[in-house]
């Protein structure tokens, strides 16, 4: 793809990325409305579920198939699929395009089809191996494992939806993708609402609603791979070439997704030997630092890596570089005052947020102690979002699945040391300090290998947004009122007092910005 000649007027501190901007403002804006109904979600399964034996039964039904999806959807699949997809898609005629399309969703769907089947006839022993604790209990256990029949060819259905956004995704069709998971929650919502009161077992209700949700984000996407020309007439063929290096590359992922699975259950074996509430105040502190991650770091490695994998083939390589720097200097942009409101306004957060109910001011202080412990770790977490592309695109899922192991050990590793004398604010640092051990090396393989190089303006950037971010600490600091002001304030004081200094340091931070020379231009492609 050619560039116009760069004006030398402008500043040159930051590279220009074609439609990456705006493709990333929208699926950030798509993440925000969904993480948002994905709240109200949780609020009205409480309110008519509460935290019975029901509301049990069904979280472990949604979490299983919820748990595969990280293998077959998001996660590896999407890793391998869409680099090889966006190379054929600029390397060969769309015949062959199509004919690959069809191969990757007969294959798959057959795999899908016949692990979902099983599923559903072994529903008990799935429930029994993720959920050993529901044996004694034959009525939550019962529930679980009838649930689970309705709840796992969501698996199934994600995943093929997860196959159609990536060919969205690859021909730069960011929004439906983006808008998909609100069906979800939405579903979700009506199916509490207007199922239960038709049900013998009230909660059954939530199951067939995830049934639903799942079948309408597919065939919501349908009609749009139909204008592109690509939606499948699924083909079985293993022997294909692309399904074969499809397959390929996400062997090395798929141990990399199951690595991070167990690091995750220490997590929470450490956790469950501390005293009671350490669960829960690193479940809130996670919700609230996973906000920004996935509205802004999640929306720019979506968006960059159909764009890194066409430019690869391509052979691009400056193109390529230009990118990724373009990616990191975003992050860098959006993740830093990210990272530092929340470590400044920790208790505000975690009291307006959740401090209703049964949750006491302890709660709240000892959440904010978990919370300033991810947000040490929350810039790292945005850059390995948009580094890992870099060899994604590439197709070299490998190199960072060994990445991700040493940073997996050295998390287990940073647990036992820190848990001891931190409890669960230790889990959360360990989980901070690993993440930047995993950024750092992956910055260090693309440097290494030449697909990252610095492009000018760095100094004069890192200047610029660290006055910035000096001038939105100093602001948010100024203006924030005591913390026994905030746990003893109503929920609607709370709220307001909250978009006040909000709107103060986001002022700020763009007025800082403004004023130290950085223009929305300077993100833009002409």
């Amino acid at each position: 793809m050619s560039s116009e000649p760069e004006n030398t007027s402008e500043p040159k501190s930051l590279p220009k990325a074609p439609g990456l901007l705006r493709s990333s403002g929208l699926v950030g804006a798509m993440t925000m409305l969904s993480r948002v109904l994905g709240l109200v979600r949780d609020m009205v399964i409480a309110r008519y579920f509460g935290a019975g034996a029901g509301a049990d039964a069904f979280f472990v039904a949604f979490k299983i198939p919820n748990f595969l999806r990280r293998l077959f959807a998001e996660g590896a699949f999407a890793q391998a699929f869409v680099p090889v997809l966006s190379s054929y898609r600029e390397t060969r005629p769309v015949s062959d395009v199509k004919r690959l399309v069809d191969a990757v969703a007969g294959s798959l769907g057959l795999v899908l089809l016949a692990v979902t089947l099983v599923a559903m006839l072994g529903s008990p022993v799935l429930t029994a191996i993720f959920a050993p604790g529901f044996l004694d209990d034959e009525v939550k256990f019962g529930l679980a494992s009838d649930m689970l029949r309705i709840t796992f060819p969501y698996l199934l259905l994600i995943s093929l939806t997860a196959f159609a956004g990536g060919i969205l995704n690859s021909y730069d069709r960011f929004a439906v993708p983006a808008f998909t998971p609100v069906l979800l929650n939405l579903a979700m919502i009506g199916a509490a609402i207007y199922l239960t009161p038709l049900m013998a077992e009230p909660v059954m209700a939530l199951a067939w609603g995830v049934f639903i949700a799942g079948a309408l984000q597919l065939f919501f996407q349908l009609p749009f791979l139909m204008r592109l020309g690509l939606l499948p007439r699924p083909r079985v063929d293993y022997r294909h070439e692309g399904v074969s290096r499809i397959l390929k590359l996400m062997a090395p992922a798929l141990f990399g997704v199951s690595v991070s699975q167990i690091n995750l259950l220490l997590d929470t074996v450490l956790a469950s030997f501390l005293q009671t509430g350490s669960v829960s105040w690193l479940y809130y502190s996670d919700r609230l630092s996973e906000l920004p991650l996935g509205v802004f770091g999640i929306a720019i490695a979506t968006v960059i890596l159909p764009s890194l994998s066409r430019k690869h083939a391509a052979d691009s390589a400056q193109q390529f570089a230009a990118t990724l720097d373009w990616a990191v200097r975003a992050v860098l942009l959006i993740g830093l005052p990210a990272a530092l409101a929340l470590a400044l306004l920790a208790e505000p957060l975690i009291a307006t947020l959740f401090h209703y109910g049964e949750v006491t001011d302890r709660d709240v202080v000892m959440s904010a102690r978990s919370l300033r412990a991810y947000s040490a770790g929350l810039l790292a977490f945005m850059l390995i979002k948009v580094l890992a592309p870099g060899f994604f695109a590439r197709q070299d899922t490998r190199t960072p699945v060994k990445i991700g192991v040493i940073a997996m050990v050295a998390n287990m590793v940073f647990n036992l040391i820190l848990v001891f004398p931190l409890a669960h604010a230790g889990l959360a640092l360990a989980t901070s300090l690993s993440a930047w051990l995993n950024g750092v090396l992956l910055w260090r393989g693309l440097r290494r290998e030449g697909a990252w190089q610095s492009q000018p303006g760095w100094p004069r950037f890192l200047v610029q947004i660290g006055l910035a971010n000096t001038a939105m600490a100093a602001g948010v600091l100024w203006f924030n009122p005591p913390v026994g002001q905030w746990l003893a304030a109503s929920g609607a004081e709370r709220a307001v007092d909250m978009a006040v200094v909000v709107a103060i340091g986001v002022g700020i931070y763009f007025l800082a910005l403004a004023l130290a020379g950085v223009r929305v231009r300077h993100f833009r492609h002409r």
